[in-house]
């Protein structure tokens, strides 16, 4: 079931995510650009959320759009009857309020629309780059193990009432076999636990922290997460500037946008104190650390021209496609290697296997 994840920030000044079950950035690009083109045609809100309350096939949306029709028509705005719905992120209730003010309501879906693209893009760039090497690497795990729990067990049996000696391979092997034949249970308790404290650590701060790094600088996927994070910053903060938001505002919501990863959303936080104080935004991005050299100079480039949405918009084109590029390198070099191990994994077995054998038939020969 699709869903969409965003933070929000509580009464008690704690940040907490919130799911939008069954909605997904899909949908909600969906949604948004059927919403820009009724707009187009001269439809007032109202009418245009009552009609997509019945053409709308996602439920949960169709749902939320007759619940604000209903708002709308007590003297709500659109934005505001928005905010109480959770299938909404804040970003689009933020946009769309922008859209009201300057009566751009149907620009406003229009942007927004894009936005939610781009993200599903990049979410699906994700799943395609980790969805099958994870398949792969399941499947070769089901094989040794099936191959460890009968097979070697088997043939082994065959060899217990000969006087053949075992090779130390064949050894090492029988005990491999024997031990998790005797104590799966054991090896599933330990996974199991490992498992747990892993997802516990990782909702802690210094867990987010670790994992946040980890992200961005492990082997060839960090170079993925980076290009994302890169292009979620850009295009975000790109659609907010050219909604009419400004820049410290805009800023904060794309902080909140960047739920991936602690240590970008940190950077983003830290960049808005310091543009509400008159510094410009490149020296902030070049301080963190976290972003690439082209980055910090076309934005300097983009504030030294007047030009900066056009330029942030431009760096999330480019790294969405460095991103669609590093996703396919991925899975490029995960499957051989997987493939690999798996073969040496199974020749390992298969050897241990065949040398009591071949010694069974020398003894047999010399005979």
């Amino acid at each position: 079931m699709p869903s969409y994840t965003y933070r929000v920030i509580d009464p008690d000044g704690k940040e907490k995510k919130v799911r939008t079950p069954g909605v997904g950035a899909r949908d909600h690009a969906v949604f948004c650009r059927q919403c820009a083109t009724i707009l187009k045609a001269g439809v007032s809100a109202i009418n245009t959320l009552q009609m997509m309350s019945e053409q709308t096939e996602n439920r949960a949306l169709g749902s939320a759009a007759a619940r604000m029709a209903d708002e709308l028509g007590r003297g709500e705005t659109l934005s505001s009857a928005m905010r109480r719905e959770r299938v909404f992120p804040p970003i689009l209730a933020d946009v769309v309020d922008s859209g009201e003010s300057s009566g751009t309501l149907d620009t406003a879906f229009d942007k927004m629309a894009v936005w939610f693209e781009k993200e599903d893009k990049l979410s699906r760039t994700v799943r395609r780059a980790t969805l099958y090497p994870l398949a792969v690497f399941g499947v070769a795990v089901c094989i040794i193990i099936a191959m460890l729990a009968f097979i070697v067990p088997n043939f082994m049996e065959m060899f217990g009432e000969t006087d053949v000696e075992m090779p130390a391979l064949t050894q090492a092997v029988i005990s491999v076999s024997d031990f998790f034949v005797k104590y799966w249970w054991l090896l599933a308790i330990i996974a199991a636990v490992i498992i747990a404290a892993v997802i516990l650590y990782s909702h802690t701060e210094s867990g987010q922290v670790l994992f946040g790094k980890l992200k961005l600088w492990m082997p060839l996927s960090g170079r993925m997460r980076t290009d994302m994070c890169c292009a979620m910053f850009a295009g975000t903060l790109s659609t907010l500037l050219q909604s009419g938001i400004p820049m410290g505002e805009a800023l904060e919501i794309t902080g909140d946008s960047m739920d991936g990863n602690i240590l970008l959303r940190r950077a983003v936080y830290d960049a808005e104190e310091q543009v509400e104080q008159g510094v410009a935004l490149s020296k902030p991005v070049s301080m963190s650390g976290l972003f690439p050299p082209m980055v910090i100079h076309m934005i300097s480039i983009g504030e030294e021209t007047g030009a900066l949405e056009d330029m942030l918009e431009t760096i999330a084109e480019y790294y969405e496609e460095e991103a669609s590029r590093a996703a396919e390198h991925i899975t490029a070099v995960a499957e051989p290697v997987i493939i690999v191990i798996l073969a040496v994994i199974t020749g390992i077995i298969i050897m241990a296997v065949l040398q009591p054998m071949l010694t069974l038939y020398d003894s047999i020969d010399r005979l």
